[in-house]
């Protein structure tokens, strides 16, 4: 979807410094559709200057954290856990495609002025307590909507206890709080990794100045952690592994971009040596990069892990989202992975907790959710002093891409007309939400929905399924209309399938007590009006099946109010844009697509 809003745009050429692509959601090919993008993706890299990672190579996060992530740099990325590079000390922020394809058009992304949150981390963590575990204690602490409007800055003499990869899980799933991004400094930790990629050349020094100040500060003694695990089905429903100790499990999974690397396989791989998965558990482990498999092929973990009954899967994002090893009805899965949102597994009923690496493999040998120190002293590995380097996997851009022909499959559809703003807008709430919702329960994931991405009006039949499955037809029926919905609206993936497919069926704008950042620009670029209620009370207002009017719109938007009439029960309700002026004027062109193409629009 990001390249052909690329190809939209008109450029012949990325302005980027660097641009990737990775193909790691959709690699599973049960019909022509995956093969089809993966060939048209391919393509538009080789046309427009863009280096491509192929299916197998790794998943996005991982791999640019071992072989294109640099100290200082900027990054965004057209997927949540972006993030992830902020590890390495890159200002790293996930965004949607539409975003990704005008930067790579050269046009500015901008986001809200954040807060910085500091994040001091002090001593050593204690035997078995894993760098996952420090990010569910935070999500303890400031749940999912806690980092909302901010940055996540990592401080502390507990900070050099971490290795690189480690840094990359806690900056990963800084997402899961609606954080902006999350950074480390770059230090001889982190020289020591890009030298052991032999990248040393791209290694610089970075850290907060000496008394820097900040918005909120948190300390966490790390000395003071133990084993933790989010219950379903959020990501900060954390307690103490102890406290549920002894629940059967029936799957787990070792992988994801959160805690696949080379040294999270090691760990598992200790765990497991000498030891056999409980006969009524499943386990399944997912590389995260080539380099990793390759690394562990050689050096006899992968043995060791396939030994004890493991299953090895292909290096990609899978289970995470939906995409092969749905837990079994009811099942109680184990995760390393980001995210336990209802229905996300593949399984509707599926209770999935988010562990760590250590948890999960003493679970998957005991057959029940296991403390890991139950275990014995803790095996020791260490971060290798070279990692195998072999790119072969991504494929260089010609210098010249005119004569590249792209192959376009028929799943591969052209976009849909974007219209500017009305100044009136008239419909009925088509659905009235609660608290949370994200975008699974938006457009869900999983291997049926997901490779129809290139193909908004086919995928656009799943929007709301998880909610209500009749969602499209009678919002079609309606005409379009409005969706109504509490705080965090949005939280989770950066899908803009998510903004896309409801605007497809005629949703012209959300009332919302709240949004998580990425989703709301995702509406604003779609050309759906992200409204929030003046007042909390007001939620009550509207309810599903009321005939709302908003008029003088385009006036509206120069203030601050925008009044809401609700023509079945006559009553208005206030509700505020928050919009900045380059929000407005891209609204005004009917999207961002629009005015990229309008100038003066949205600049």
């Amino acid at each position: 979807m990001a390249y052909l809003q690329f190809e939209a745009v008109g450029v012949d050429r990325v302005r980027t410094e660097l641009s990737v692509s990775y193909v790691d959601h959709n690699t599973l090919q049960t019909g022509f559709e995956n093969a089809d993008d993966h060939a048209y993706l391919q393509d538009v890299a080789a046309k427009y200057g863009i280096r491509f990672s192929r299916p197998g190579n790794g998943i996005c996060h991982q791999v640019h954290l071992e072989r294109f992530g640099v100290p200082g740099k900027t990054l965004l990325g057209s997927d949540s856990h972006t993030p992830t590079s902020g590890g390495l000390g890159m200002l790293a922020m996930g965004a949607g495609g539409l975003d990704v394809a005008l930067a790579m058009a050269g046009v500015p992304f901008s986001i809200p002025d954040p807060k910085v949150l500091n994040v001091e981390l002090r001593g050593p963590l204690s035997p078995w307590v894993g760098a996952k575990d420090i990010i569910l204690e935070l999500l303890r602490r400031l749940t999912v909507k806690g980092g909302v409007g901010r940055i996540l800055e990592y401080s502390g003499d507990g900070v050099a206890s971490l290795t690189v990869p480690e840094r990359g899980t806690i900056a990963n799933m800084g997402a899961e709080l609606g954080a902006t991004t999350s950074v480390f400094p770059s230090d001889g930790v982190t020289k020591a990794f890009l030298e052991a990629q032999g990248r040393g050349g791209d290694w610089v020094p970075l850290a907060a100045d000496p008394g820097a100040d900040y918005d909120e500060r948190v300390v966490i003694d790390l000395a003071a952690l133990e084993p933790l695990i989010a219950l379903p089905h959020m990501p900060d429903k954390v307690v103490p592994v102890r406290e549920v100790e002894g629940t059967p499990v029936d799957q787990c999974f070792i992988g994801s971009c959160t805690n696949s690397s080379y040294l999270d396989l090691a760990r598992a791989a200790a765990v497991l040596r000498g030891r056999k998965v409980a006969e009524r558990t499943s386990l399944v482990v997912a590389p995260g990069s080539r380099q990793t498999l390759l690394m562990i092929t050689k050096e006899g973990i992968l043995a060791d892990l396939v030994g004890s009954g493991a299953r090895i899967l292909e290096c990609a994002c899978g289970p995470c989202i939906g995409i092969g090893q749905a837990p079994s009805s009811g099942g109680v899965s184990l995760r390393t992975s980001n995210r336990n949102f209802e229905g996300r597994s593949g399984t509707k009923d599926a209770r999935v907790h988010l562990v760590s690496v250590e948890t999960a493999a003493a679970s998957a040998v005991r057959g029940v959710i296991t403390d890991p120190r139950s275990l014995g002293p803790a095996p020791e590995v260490r971060q290798p002093e070279t990692f195998l380097v072999d790119d072969s996997q991504v494929v260089l851009p010609p210098a010249n891409g005119t004569e590249v022909r792209i192959r376009r499959g028929p799943n591969i559809k052209a976009l849909p007309e974007f219209k500017p703003l009305a100044d009136s807008l008239d419909g009925e709430v088509l659905l009235a939400l609660g608290d949370d919702i994200t975008t699974d329960h938006i457009l869900p994931a999983g291997s049926r929905i997901m490779s129809l991405r290139s193909n908004l009006p086919a995928i656009s039949e799943y929007c709301f399924s998880a909610v209500d499955p009749s969602f499209p037809a009678r919002a079609r029926a309606a005409g379009g209309g409005f969706i109504v919905a509490g705080e965090n609206y949005g939280q989770g993936s950066s899908r803009e399938h998510a903004a896309l497919s409801p605007l497809f069926l005629g949703v012209k704008a959300v009332i919302a007590a709240s949004y998580a950042r990425i989703h709301r620009q995702n509406l604003v670029n779609a050309g759906i009006l992200p409204l929030t209620f003046a007042e909390k009370a007001d939620r009550e207002v509207l309810r599903a099946g009321d005939r709302l009017r908003i008029e003088g719109l385009r006036d509206a938007l120069e203030g601050e109010t925008v009044l809401v009439r609700n023509e079945t029960t006559g009553r208005t309700v206030k509700a505020r844009h928050g919009l900045s002026r380059r929000q407005v004027e891209i609204l005004r062109a009917g999207g961002a697509l629009n005015a990229a193409r309008t100038p003066g629009a949205g600049a």
